[in-house]
């Protein structure tokens, strides 16, 4: 292809994935499916790569990620990025409302005009643009200086690489110079549900707002990117945004190409806010993220400076919280859930009740100890909620309302899927199915594990088609997969030619995952993403790791003897070696590739653990950086720990280092200790 044909479908490709990404971020109306939208992206970054001169700062090729950040450098705010003022009643709302007036008074002014807007649950950031061009991005941090952390907001698609100029022109003149945005990043709940469904379940976030805080801490912007994310925005200052109320300056905002959500209301009297408050309080159920309460602002903007602010919170705005939502409802019966590995969980089905903007029929139980400690029966009225407002769980039972006749939950001897006669094996809490060959619902939970994004990321194989690949008989194993074929996936409802393409293509790209994350997506029980890891440096090719006795195995660090035990049960497994077989004819990775030299051997030797909360790292990059330089992370402290990495709110692993006389470092020593 020459340059000018080139030229031409660059930027055609650039302004149909701008057009999907408005149309999936802005409208939530997709067109097309995630593989379709990643071949138009793929075919771009090919033509940029053989065409470098064409290539684009706001290109959308720009927000896929790249290299390793080695650390966020810090910047300082042009102005300090103060927190609100949090408030749960009402009265205080009205004390605000009566306290800003005095002081408008005070200066000069007449009747104050608020804005009310929604308060978005997500992580706050500053953009800075400059001549129209995103530049800068950085994180809130103490509020006076923030991690810069641009390359992880590019990848994120409602944040404008370039801001918006009317009737399309190159360069707006009202453009130049410097202008800052400010708003939240946060992910939607579908996109949370989605990564937490495909990630083990001890490295679950609580809800989307830890996720969005972890996602942006990452150094690799490739994995941020992976992670989809969206941006709010509420603030504008800088030339072409000095418009005078703050009203305005949110239409400003969404001339210049932002989402700012749209809610916004002028309030002038307190009853008005208060019916702000009111019907938000339901209908923000509704909406694809999450909020956590209203944002009250002056609209005069020139009046933000003369009010000014205290230490820590502008004296112009405030926050009022919603309260947690609970509700009470009545417990008809009990139902048992067969997981991937045969565990038995109880799942009580409810009177359907209205709580957090949707009807909750269902709720785990977890398993029979957590019954106990409740104390619930099949019949009781109970309390629940929803844990970070997704997941609704049981968290009591109203005593004092319990009818007469109510029944004990009691665990039933049989597997309700294939009938098999359940186990309880010593010490344990949960009963299990021991027919992992030819349960059903295994058979589904393990293929549903394999292709999870934290393991295989096979796109498009969700519950709905493996279920009926596995009662159809066309798949018993992760294997069988490979064996597939365009017709006999076309075949199966809301299937066709295209959507069966789609799947083959995925399994396809899945073979050139690592061995690490096949390792992971085998479902070998206690065997997480972090085990898997360790397993893959200790044995890099599955013949080692199956020849390797349980003696050795438990003698890797983080591993032990219960890990070993479950990976030589594994191994003995016949219908297991049978689908290693298969994996191995399909072409998937069955050892480690080289290993990457090491950026130093700062940790070798060192067993280091982390306990806490850590600002400038999520675990698992804390864990990369240490395993770069030599050294290997375990999960539990012992004497043969080595080092103890102490972050914020530290608790019984800390307690447990002091006493055996460990080395403990806070989070300043560590990263002293990298470089």
């Amino acid at each position: 292809m020459d340059k000018a044909n080139a030229t031409r479908e660059i930027a055609k490709l650039r302004t149909e994935i701008e057009r999907h990404n408005r149309l999936y971020y802005f409208e939530a109306k997709p067109e097309i499916s995630d593989l379709e939208f990643d071949k138009l992206l793929e075919r771009l970054i090919a033509l940029e790569r053989e065409f470098p001169e064409l290539l684009a700062p706001d290109s959308p090729s720009q927000r896929v990620g790249g290299g390793i950040t080695r650390e966020f450098p810090t910047v300082e705010h042009r102005e300090p990025m103060l927190s609100l003022s949090n408030t749960y009643s009402i009265g205080e709302v009205d004390e605000f409302r009566a306290r800003v007036e005095k002081l408008v008074e005070a200066e000069g002014g007449g009747a104050p005009e608020y804005v009310a807007e929604l308060k978005y649950d997500g992580v706050a950031v500053s953009l800075l643009y400059r001549d129209g061009l995103l530049v800068r991005g950085s994180t809130r941090g103490d509020g006076r200086r923030g991690d810069e952390i641009t390359a992880n907001l590019r990848t994120i698609p409602s944040i404008p690489l370039r801001l918006d100029s009317p009737a399309g022109a190159l360069f707006d003149p009202a453009l130049s110079g410097e202008i800052e945005v400010r708003g939240e990043v946060y992910m939607r709940k579908d996109d949370f549900e989605r990564l937490n469904e495909d990630r083990p379940e001890e490295e679950r976030f609580a809800n989307p707002r830890n996720a969005t805080a972890g996602t942006l801490k990452l150094q690799d912007s490739a994995e941020v990117a992976r992670r989809r994310m969206s941006f709010i925005a509420y603030y504008l200052k800088g030339r072409g945004g000095e418009a005078p109320t703050h009203l305005r300056r949110l239409e400003k905002l969404k001339g210049l190409g932002f989402m700012t959500g749209e809610t916004a209301r002028l309030c002038r009297e307190m009853s008005e806010i208060v019916e702000f408050i009111g019907e938000w309080s339901e209908k923000r159920w509704t909406l694809p993220y999450e909020t956590d309460g209203v944002v009250l602002k002056l609209n005069e903007v020139a009046l933000w400076d003369r009010l000014g602010a205290t230490a820590k919170s502008p004296r112009w705005a405030i926050a009022y919280k919603y309260p947690a939502q609970q509700a009470k409802t009545v417990l008809n019966r009990v139902v048992f859930q067969v997981g991937r590995l045969g565990t038995i969980t109880p799942v009580a089905e409810l009177e359907p009740v209205k709580l957090a903007g949707s009807t909750v029929s269902r709720s785990t139980l977890h398993n029979f100890d957590e019954i106990e400690r409740l104390g619930v029966r099949v019949g009781d009225r109970v309390m629940i909620e929803k844990s970070g407002e997704v997941i609704p769980k049981v968290v009591g039972v109203v005593l004092e309302e319990r009818p007469d006749e109510t029944f004990g939950i009691e665990a039933p001897s049989e597997c309700p899927v294939c009938g098999a006669r359940l186990e309880r094996p010593e010490g344990e809490v949960s009963w299990y199915c021991p027919n992992e060959e030819d349960c059903p619902a295994q058979k589904r939970g393990r293929i549903l594990h394999y292709a999870s994004r934290n393991a295989l990321d096979i796109q498009n194989l969700g519950e709905s088609l493996v279920a009926q690949l596995v009662d159809r008989g066309l798949v018993n194993d992760a294997g069988d997969l490979y064996k597939l074929t365009q017709a006999e996936l076309a075949s199966l409802d809301r299937m066709a030619a295209k959507s069966a393409r789609n799947v083959l293509d995925a399994l396809e790209k899945s073979k050139t995952q690592s061995y690490a994350r096949l390792l992971f997506a085998l479902g070998i029980r206690h065997v997480g993403a972090a085990t898997a890891r360790e397993l893959a440096h200790a044995c890099p090719s599955i013949d080692r790791l199956r020849d390797t006795s349980e003696e050795d195995l438990a003698a890797v660090p983080d591993i032990g003897p219960v890990i070993a035990e479950s990976i030589s049960d594994f191994f003995a497994k016949p219908w297991a070696r049978a689908m290693l077989e298969k994996l191995s004819e399909a072409g998937l990775p069955m050892q480690a590739e080289a290993g990457k030299a090491l950026v130093n051997n700062n940790f070798e030797g060192q067993s280091v653990i982390f306990t806490g909360g850590l600002e400038r790292h999520d675990r698992n990059r804390a864990a990369e950086l240490v395993r770069e330089r030599g050294g290997r992370v375990v999960t539990s402290v012992s004497k043969k720990t080595t080092l103890v990495v102490a972050g914020k709110d530290a608790g019984s692993k800390l307690e447990k280092a002091l006493k055996l006389g460990l080395k403990v470092v806070d989070e300043e020593g560590f990263e002293a200790m990298l470089s």
